[in-house]
């Protein structure tokens, strides 16, 4: 069996910003399924991440933050458009 990586917050951010992505029909790399939307799925992630930059402020390495503040712009952004979309 593999071994899981270390959990630091850095892989906390990027496993709930993929949850949103994949909500926003963004199908996981090497998948055969059907991207399929979940807008209530990825605005709860797109929350989420906003909690832990609300929770976390003044606790993060300057590489975190930009990581952060760069998923929670994208994860926004996407939102919109596949929102307008429907």
């Amino acid at each position: 069996m593999q071994e899981l990586p270390k959990i630091d917050l850095t892989t906390f951010i990027l496993s709930v910003s993929s949850a949103a992505f994949m909500g926003l029909g963004m199908k996981p790399p090497g998948s055969d399924e059907g991207a399929q939307v979940d807008l209530e799925l990825a605005r709860h992630n797109i929350d989420l991440l906003e909690l832990i930059h609300e929770k976390t402020r003044g606790n993060r390495t300057p590489e975190e933050d930009k990581l952060l503040e760069q998923l929670l712009f994208e994860t926004r952004m996407r939102y919109v458009e596949v929102q307008k979309g429907r």
